[in-house]
């Protein structure tokens, strides 16, 4: 079967180096690495009596991973600020957690964003500064640390609408 002249069973695969971090809709930063992403979904086993060669699995909540970025070191103060409103001015106490839904879009080599990933009312959980050594020429990372409530999975143009997602780039991504 073909359409398009591609096979309805061809896969697009992409590079894992190819991605944007997107905060309020805005590019803020270019990250150089992004781990943690998952969820895991609690499970309980049951077993029914009488039915000794089996057992039944009963699904609970899912739980998110905290997810890590890291990026070289720069005067820009963005993600501390951040993370600095969640540590609070002690001025005012009463002020409400600044959640935030984070976009992490994986694109190919022509540009075109071919999965993103929505985090849910992300919060900062950490922020670590880089190591600092004398005798060192390396680039200073830093790393920020974020829990969410929820993860959504979409591929641009392919099915449901994601409400908590507005973006104003094209369908073809940032370069289209």
């Amino acid at each position: 079967m073909s359409n398009n002249g591609k096979s309805s069973g061809e896969l697009n695969y992409v590079t894992a180096n190819r991605f944007y971090v997107e905060m309020e809709n805005s590019i803020t930063a270019s990250f150089s690495e992004c781990s943690g992403l998952g969820v895991k979904i609690n499970k309980k086993p049951y077993r029914e009596g009488g039915v000794n060669d089996q057992q039944r699995i009963i699904l609970g909540e899912a739980e998110f991973s905290d997810i890590t970025l890291k990026r070289g070191m720069t005067d820009d103060l963005t993600f501390w600020d951040w993370v600095s409103s969640i540590v609070g001015d002690y001025k005012q106490p009463s002020l409400p957690i600044e959640r935030r839904n984070i976009n992490i879009l994986l694109f190919n080599q022509a540009g075109e964003t071919m999965q993103y990933w929505t985090l849910i009312a992300a919060v900062p959980v950490g922020w670590k500064a880089p190591a600092l050594q004398a005798d060192s020429s390396s680039v200073a990372i830093e790393e920020l640390t974020l829990a969410y409530e929820g993860l959504k999975i979409e591929k641009p143009g392919g099915g449901k609408v994601v409400t908590s997602f507005k973006s104003g780039r094209g369908k073809s991504g940032y370069f289209g």
